[in-house]
């Protein structure tokens, strides 16, 4: 009966051992990637600000193209004589200023 014991103890010593050696290669493993983690962070942060120059262009081309329709639309409507130009003018301003200032300002707040 004794020997069962023993083995008994020496197959609960080897699992122990086991777990705690799975654990330790978890744990450096988990900090292995913590640091990788940084660093693709920080390759990404670079990627986007490298895109940023490209939507803010993008952003004065879309604010241009409404730009150009809104004109058009409100020679329509003052060629035809219609009372409600002046909104529609303002209307179709605004949408174009926001979209120049919004460019503007996000290239500005994030200091790129």
């Amino acid at each position: 009966m004794k020997k069962c014991i023993g083995k008994g103890m020496r197959k609960e010593k080897n699992s122990l051992k086991r777990a705690a050696m799975i654990m330790i290669a978890a744990g450096l493993n988990f900090y292995a990637q913590a640091q990788d983690g940084n660093a693709g962070i920080n390759q990404a942060t670079d990627m986007v600000k490298s895109y940023f120059d490209s939507g803010t262009n993008l952003m004065y081309a879309i604010g241009a193209i409404v730009g150009l329709v809104g004109a058009v639309k409100v020679y329509q409507k003052w060629s035809n004589g219609h009372p409600d130009t002046g909104s529609t003018a303002a209307a179709w301003f605004g949408s174009c200023v926001f979209l120049v200032v919004v460019a503007t300002v996000l290239k500005s707040f994030f200091g790129i």
